[in-house]
């Protein structure tokens, strides 16, 4: 391993105890406590693991998880959580999208490329913010000297009782009003014409900071490509991981030229051009694949559906395939990237699957050996669906009002509307198909409608309280009828 420090060895880290991750997650996620205790031993694990002996650091593998349970019941807003959390590089993809190695479709390998490519983003996002701050000033530095070009060679020594008729004509040109537009003003005594422009240059600093020469327009010089980009997994070659318009904007020259863009425009293309230039990219390559070998996760989806009885025949024979085509990737191999080449035996994967058909017995054996822990999440009832639409940080009445509060108007629940909606959105997942948590916004998108689509036209009080009452008059003539139930719910 590199001696590289990644973000387990940091004291951030350190920190999230199983405790203190369980903890988080509750500030997210109602309920499956079990499923929480898991994912936080399995993450705690990977922090234990960086300061065991390093003999035997390689040989400690990480315990992959199986997530059972019903749509939207929180496999997938555990396992995006608790990457946040880690900071560390995650992807979420769906098993039934692969297909067996010489079929049609995308091979289990992707997976980690593109783990790479999100940790590769994540890392030179972080160095961006590092170098943030020296990469504006550089920025503002540049602008200025757009609107402000340097002095000629000479002009330097040029003053206003010295010189030249065409120095003194020049030495009054420095002077910038309060819109940023050049004014003729004489210089005043012996100023000379350096400490005149050294003074322009403040006040166009200070209109700079200020946003006020924003829409004034200035030449820069950007590049152009030489070569227009090819995306070789649309042509079918999905496993050859490099961009052909890459490799040849790398060896032909690059054209620039000149444009005439406003200030802010400016601003972006040249803070895009310095921050490349203060950012080491083989540096963030370097420390981006040790962080996905080490600390990326992996949610496998839908894993399920290409769990089947081994006797199947016709067009579900390449479920084993794809299983044994994951095998090694799960178990711990070497993918070739862009990046160069990754390791994978010590990714995290969480899988996840309802298995209502199937069960996880049904994988195969050597696939089952690699997801030693199983947890079961359990289906969402009316009190869950209560406590889901007040506790969490980001709860759907909290967004609701909040999106409604832009309109200058307030939004208001009563507790036996809450009440209310949620005995609704249980009765119709358990008539109807069990979605979960998803249930809450339909029922919640079909209450407000009217309120949403009346803001902010809406005369008198801009203030809405929802009481019981309104959500059964608004929902009643859709609960009762199957068919609109069936197509709104």
């Amino acid at each position: 391993m590199t001696t590289q420090a990644t973000k387990e060895e940091s004291g951030d880290f350190a920190s999230l105890t199983p405790r203190k991750v369980v903890e988080e997650l509750d500030k997210y996620i109602v309920g499956q406590d079990e499923a929480k205790k898991a994912v936080a031993i399995a993450l705690r694990n990977r922090w234990r693991r960086q300061h065991v002996d390093p003999d035997l650091r390689d040989e400690i593998l990480p315990n992959n998880i199986i997530m059972i349970g019903p749509t939207g019941v929180g496999k997938t807003e555990i396992a995006r959580r608790l990457s946040r959390l880690a900071g560390a590089p995650f992807i979420k993809v769906e098993a039934s999208k692969f297909t067996e190695v010489g079929y049609v479709g995308r091979d289990v390998e992707s997976m980690i490329r593109d783990l790479v490519d999100i940790s590769v983003n994540m890392v030179r996002g972080e160095k961006e913010d590092e170098f943030g701050e020296v990469a504006a000033d550089r920025v503002e530095e540049r602008l200025l000297d757009l609107l402000l070009p340097p002095l000629a060679e000479g002009d330097s020594a040029a003053t206003g009782t010295g010189g030249d008729a065409a120095g003194n004509e020049a030495a009054r040109t420095f002077v910038v009003g309060s819109a940023g537009i050049p004014q003729l003003e004489p210089l005043e005594g012996d100023e000379s014409l350096e400490g005149r422009r050294r003074r322009t240059r403040e006040k166009l600093r200070g209109l700079l900071r200020d946003e006020k020469l924003e829409d004034r327009e200035v030449e820069v010089e950007v590049s152009e490509a030489s070569v227009p980009t090819m995306d070789v997994g649309a042509m079918g070659m999905d496993g050859l991981d490099f961009n052909i318009g890459e490799m040849l904007q790398d060896m032909l020259p690059k054209r620039t030229r000149r444009r005439m863009v406003t200030v802010a425009e400016a601003r972006r293309i040249l803070l895009s051009e310095e921050t490349d230039k203060l950012i080491d990219m083989e540096e963030v390559v370097d420390e981006a694949v040790v962080r996905a070998e080490h600390m990326g996760i992996i949610f496998l989806d839908e894993l399920d559906k290409v769990a089947g009885s081994r006797r199947d025949q016709g067009p579900d024979v390449s479920r084993e395939g794809v299983q044994r085509d994951l095998l090694p990737i799960v178990e711990g191999s070497t993918v070739q990237t862009r990046y160069g080449m990754v390791q994978t035996e010590h990714v995290l994967f969480i899988a996840a699957g309802a298995f209502h058909v199937s069960r996880p017995s049904d994988l195969i054996p050597e696939l089952q050996g690699r997801f030693p822990i199983r947890v079961e999440l359990h289906s969402l009832g009316k009190e869950e669906f209560v406590r889901i639409l007040l506790e969490p940080k980001n709860a759907l009445l909290t967004q609701y009002m909040a999106l409604v509060a832009t309109e200058g108007a307030e939004l208001e629940f009563e507790e036996d509307a809450i009440h209310e909606i949620a005995r609704i959105a249980a009765d119709v997942n358990q008539s109807l198909e069990n979605i979960g948590a998803r249930r809450l916004h339909t029922v919640l998108t079909t209450l407000l409608e009217d309120v949403m689509f009346n803001l902010p036209d809406t005369e008198g009080p801009p203030r809405f309280v929802i009481d019981a009452t309104t959500v059964r008059e608004r929902l009643a003539r859709i609960v009762e009828d199957d068919d609109l139930r069936r197509y709104i719910l």
